[in-house]
């Protein structure tokens, strides 16, 4: 796991030169930083609102521009919408380094690791539909599949796999940036991967993250329900509740569908930036593969909060929580929790691939952020700004 892991949760950063912060891909040509005056940040869209509001609208906003000025993220957007389900919409910076066009508003980005709650999602169904347990082992659904130097599917439960307390290893650990980049990868490929190494616990003993245990839940769903899995999360979820601007890549298809800001990256952490946008993120399968807006991300964590995608049983499952690093952090099933500075916790997960990072969540009351950019913070202080950024929007 990668030092920032009490922070967020991504793929695992490498050591060394080649792969730091993320699983995906290399980017083609490096391109410099412009000038801060070129990414001064829009205004926020919406109209005027009550002084408690435009107080909230100003911090989001000032978040948001922190995160482009002192940052140097290339753009941030965010999305903020209250219990009534009214919703706001803010920019800043710019969406195209070399052509220096706007942020499209509420732009389809890369969602990484939030496609993690949106697999445990399916698996919870299917456990509400009996066709799963939580309590049996992976060898019940693929028998004989996971086995390796400490790691035998006939001890590891689906629980454990979407706790992150299976003790696999990341396969994310072992892919480089740019080798990935144009490379097209199978899901038995990314297990095959992992089972090269080690076991980094006993099953049960240790909360660990790692993209392995996504892979595995997502070939449960395909075993159990003879169909791919990009179908069952459009059919179970993303047309069930409406999530229009969120959709699972098809094999081979590189690009972003609808408009969006372009996405950088700098690997090593001290480089310069480069046009991630384009890639097959197919490295990410059940673990990271989805592409989203904060607005659509913000309506599936409601609606999974309020209760419209899992039942009650199986909900309360996803909201039984174990410590996930020092920060107070928690990890459900596919679920987290955070501190709010205003009392309480919100519940999300985040996620992030090369060229973007996305965070935020929903409040025990109902209000839900969002906010991702269009790099992944390199240091710890950009890091926090990003949560900061969520946590101001949830709290006013």
């Amino acid at each position: 796991m990668s030092a920032r892991t009490r922070q967020s949760l991504r793929f695992p950063a490498r050591q060394g030169g080649r792969r730091r912060r993320a699983w995906p891909a290399a980017a083609a040509v490096a391109i410099g930083v412009m000038t801060l005056g070129v990414l001064a940040p829009p205004a926020a869209s919406d109209s005027a609102a009550p002084p408690a509001a435009a107080a909230r609208q100003d911090a989001v906003q000032r978040a948001l521009n922190t995160l482009v000025r002192d940052d140097g993220m290339p753009a941030a957007l965010a999305s903020v919408q209250d219990r009534n389900g009214r919703a706001r919409t803010y920019t800043a910076g710019v969406g195209d380094l070399t052509t220096g066009a706007k942020v499209p508003r509420d732009g389809q980005v890369r969602i990484g690791s939030n496609t993690k709650t949106f697999t445990a999602v399916v698996v919870l169904q299917l456990v509400a539909e009996r066709r799963v347990s939580l309590d049996a082992f992976v060898d019940t659904y693929l028998p004989g599949l996971v086995r390796g130097k400490g790691i035998d599917g006939g001890r590891i439960t689906v629980r454990q796999l979407l706790q992150h307390t299976s003790g696999l290893p990341d396969y994310g650990m072992h892919l480089d940036d740019d080798e990935i980049r144009n490379r097209y990868f199978e899901p038995r490929e990314l297990l095959d991967l992992a089972l090269e190494h080690p076991a980094t616990a006993a099953p049960g003993k240790k909360w660990g993250y790692s993209n392995t245990n996504y892979v595995l839940a997502g070939l449960i769903v395909q075993k159990v329900t003879g169909r791919p899995l990009a179908e069952e999360m459009d059919r179970r979820i993303i047309k069930r509740i409406g999530l229009r601007h969120t959709y699972f890549p098809a094999p081979g298809e590189m690009t972003i569908r609808g408009p969006h800001p372009r996405g950088y990256h700098r690997s090593p952490a001290d480089g310069p930036l480069r046009d991630f946008t384009e890639m097959d993120p197919s490295a990410g399968w059940a673990a990271g593969q989805l592409i989203s807006t904060n607005s659509d991300l913000n309506r599936f964590f409601t609606a999974l909060l309020a209760g419209r995608l899992l039942p009650p049983a199986q909900l309360a499952e996803m909201r039984t929580t174990v410590p996930a690093g020092t920060s107070g952090l928690r990890y459900g099933l596919g679920l987290t929790s955070r501190p709010l500075s205003c009392g309480g916790v919100y519940w999300g997960h985040g996620g992030d691939i090369a060229g973007y990072e996305t965070r935020g969540g929903v409040t025990e009351g109902g209000r839900a952020a969002n906010v991702a950019v269009t790099s992944i913070p390199t240091d710890e202080a950009a890091a926090r700004h990003v949560n900061d950024a969520v946590d101001r929007a949830l709290c006013g």
